[in-house]
């Protein structure tokens, strides 16, 4: 049975601890609706792109921007479809969230599956691999070097499936979520299980981990950022070894970078939102209001557009003309929109 091997340092402790304070400052935070909206997208599009960049991927962060709001760009298609597919990897992780659904074989492959369609074939998407595995340094000039060699095939099945006993066993055990996180991302990145997509899944699931253990900090980080910013310090910290066996031992080094990354993206959020919440409205900070997943969308679309009409929340709900009207009249009853123009021209804007 899969049991990973590691210790709690002092570091460990230490960043811990002040990630759970953190959580408690940015939970109690008090911000408006569509400023918590516009951290939100920012950190789903920094989540994007530095996942992706991360495998060469040569999006800018406009330009993922833009693919976000289903603007069109002039970029080769692979670039496209892989920053559109972690974008709907993103998107399904918050739906299984909000279902409660565990995390199993299926979630797992799912997330694969959309983190890969249109640049795999088929066959290979949602699948595990057939064959053997190669992590390779390729030089100019030079051979390639080979880095790491997975697990074979036959083993990957039960390899999986022992890792997602320990997943489940993890959270009846309570370990921290943190903690969770960054084993599921070392240990999927080990069997390496998939012919392509191993590093974008494993960020993803890491991801769904935090968010589905109450980690998820409002939405409002992205520790993609801080793979990213030092890549080599990412390599290195994520040592597999030469093989899957020998990369079988203590992992503490890992869970000290993960934990310290975690830590440093949080105080970034804790930051930002801390400053939000400090500015007052009027004569009194509002409180945090807390919409439902139907309004932040509308809230969402006004914040990057500036006005709504009733036409508009149809199209972005797929809902019939009386719940976009109801919808717009909940959100203007609780002042978080005003109407503007009357009669058929009416449209909605924030409520500064």
């Amino acid at each position: 049975m899969f049991e990973p091997k590691y210790r709690h340092t002092n570091k460990i402790l230490s960043d811990l601890t002040a990630i759970a304070e953190a959580k408690g400052i940015i939970e109690r935070a008090k911000i408006l609706p569509q400023q918590e909206i516009r951290l939100r997208r920012q950190a789903i599009i920094r989540m994007t792109h530095h996942s992706t960049e991360i495998e060469g991927n040569q999006l800018n962060m406009g330009q993922v921007e833009a693919l976000y709001v289903n603007k069109k760009i002039d970029a080769p298609d692979r670039d496209i479809y892989e920053v559109k597919n972690y974008l709907a990897a993103l998107r399904f992780i918050e739906k299984t969230v909000v279902e409660n659904r565990a995390i199993d074989e299926k979630v797992i492959l799912k997330i694969h599956k959309l983190v890969t369609n249109k640049t795999l074939s088929p066959q290979y998407c949602g699948h595990y691999r057939s064959g053997p595995i190669y992590v390779v340094r390729r030089r100019l000039g030079l051979p390639q070097e080979i880095l790491y060699t997975g697990p074979e095939a036959k083993q990957v099945s039960r390899l999986m499936s022992e890792f997602i006993a320990w997943l489940e066993e993890s959270e009846k055990k309570e370990i921290n979520p943190v903690i969770a996180a960054a084993v599921a991302h070392m240990e999927l990145a080990a069997i390496h299980p998939f012919n392509d997509g191993n590093g974008r899944t494993a960020r993803a699931l890491a991801t769904l981990i935090l968010y589905r253990r109450g980690y998820d900090f409002r939405r409002l980080f992205a520790l993609e950022d801080y793979y990213n910013t030092d890549r080599q310090s990412y390599y290195k910290s994520i040592n597999l070894g030469k093989t899957y066996g020998e990369r079988r031992g203590e992992i503490t080094s890992w869970l000290e970078y993960f934990t310290k990354g975690f830590r440093k993206e949080i105080d970034e959020v804790r930051n930002k939102i801390t400053a939000l919440s400090t500015r007052k409205v009027g004569d009194e900070i509002k409180s945090q209001i807390y919409l439902t997943p139907e309004q932040l969308k509308i809230i969402d679309f006004l914040d990057q557009i500036g006005r709504i009409s009733a036409k508009d929340v149809e199209d972005v709900l797929s809902c019939p003309k009386r719940s976009a009207q109801l919808q717009l009249q909940k959100l203007k009853a609780i002042k978080i929109i005003k109407a503007v123009g009357k009669g058929k021209s009416t449209a909605y804007i924030v409520n500064q």
